[in-house]
């Protein structure tokens, strides 16, 4: 066999590799408030629960229940997912309005 079908073979073998998700140990939690800091070599991303029923007050309080830290390029993974099912959301049930500016602040880049 020639050595360019051995590597046909191997490249067809590795993009047919099947992930088995384990989710004997999973658990689940609700947030409704999400917030996520850096630094050079980790992504942190706070969740938590907006505990502030009545509006109009000078506080809100909001009880942080998980933190998930990712490397960069595992959260560059996880933002391209998001961003793919945000998008498949809002072609189903019309856009997100979430109040939020989505201008970029002067300083930063992409």
């Amino acid at each position: 066999m020639a050595a360019s079908d051995e590597s046909t073979k191997k490249k067809v073998s590795e993009a047919a590799t099947k992930v088995k998700w384990d989710t004997s140990k999973m658990t689940t939690t609700y947030a409704n408030v999400c917030n996520v800091s850096s630094t050079r070599e980790e992504v942190s991303l706070l969740f938590g629960t907006n505990q502030t029923w009545a509006r109009g007050g000078d506080e809100v309080v909001v009880e942080l229940s998980d933190r998930l830290i990712l490397n960069p390029y595992a959260a560059k993974r996880m933002s391209l997912l998001l961003q793919n099912i945000v998008s498949e959301y809002e072609g189903r049930f019309g856009e997100i309005q979430t109040g939020v500016s989505q201008q970029v602040p002067e300083g930063t880049s992409h």
